[in-house]
């Protein structure tokens, strides 16, 4: 059976004496900052009621709901026994382990707190928010490619790598999948919502499109995504990122289905 060879990249993409930073980390960083700027833009732009120095604010808010919603997800979601028999691992990050559920639990719990301290529209917040989450989902992506992990399912299409750590058998390389439809994809869409005059205008559109868009894109891409092997199925056929993403598809269409009718074309003086 033909399979592409996977390239051996080095996960260290700096090495300065002992100090190492590796590709995800870098992921995960340049992720930050470049969608601190997009929201910067767009409160600039786009969503009213928010200003740059909210963007810069919520940079830090954002940081800190990503990293202990995301350990504390991994944590609960997919090893709870493993770490309450070793608690003081939980704090290892350094490790590894981040759930990108438990991340968006995370931030929306500093977005709502957030809102409420500068008594800003909530709605608003969240629609800045999650316009730029797709930059950093197509970075951690290909950061996951590169270290060769959340590697796909035994296949035999023409582009089926072997991956180091995944047997000999070729397999999907689902997190390039996972890179174009919750990255590249899914910002695209989100971008065009967010420019449209009359979707703009309705606070917490782009956040129901983000929600209901990613549980779709992650539904998918878990088809051909090997399942944790610690973890398998958990329900027949469905796998852990697919059941937790089911009740994303459903928040993201009850705030979309939920929100007034769109004002008349040429009503009001949205931007």
């Amino acid at each position: 059976m033909l399979a592409l060879a996977f390239p051996a990249i080095d996960p260290v993409a700096v090495e300065i004496g002992p100090l190492t930073i590796r590709w995800y980390a870098l992921a995960y960083v340049l992720g930050l900052l470049l969608g601190w700027q997009y929201v910067r833009y767009l409160a600039e732009t786009r969503i009213e009621g928010l200003t740059k120095r909210h963007a810069d604010d919520l940079l830090v808010w954002g940081t800190l709901g990503v990293v202990v919603g995301g350990r504390l997800g991994y944590v609960l979601f997919y090893h709870p026994s493993f770490f309450l028999a070793n608690p003081a691992q939980i704090l290892q990050i350094w490790e590894g382990g981040m759930s990108f559920h438990g991340g968006a639990v995370g931030v929306l719990v500093a977005v709502i707190l957030y809102s409420r301290a500068k008594r800003i529209a909530l709605l608003s917040v969240a629609d800045a928010i999650c316009a730029q989450v797709p930059i950093g989902l197509f970075l951690g992506r290909v950061a996951n490619f590169i270290n060769g992990e959340l590697y796909g399912r035994a296949s035999d299409v023409s582009w089926a790598m072997v991956f180091p750590g995944g047997g000999l058998e070729p397999r999907h390389p689902s997190q390039l999948y996972e890179a174009v439809l919750e990255g590249l994809v899914l910002f695209a869409i989100l971008a065009a919502a967010v420019h449209a005059r009359r979707i703009v205008q309705r606070p917490g559109t782009v956040a129901g499109l983000f929600f209901a868009g990613y549980g779709v894109a992650r539904i998918v891409g878990e088809l051909f995504r090997e399942p944790d092997a610690f973890l398998g199925f958990i329900l027949p056929g469905l796998t852990m990122g697919q059941v937790l993403s089911i009740p994303m598809v459903l928040i993201g269409l009850v705030l979309i289905l939920r929100l007034p009718p769109l004002r008349p074309a040429g009503g009001g003086s949205g931007r």
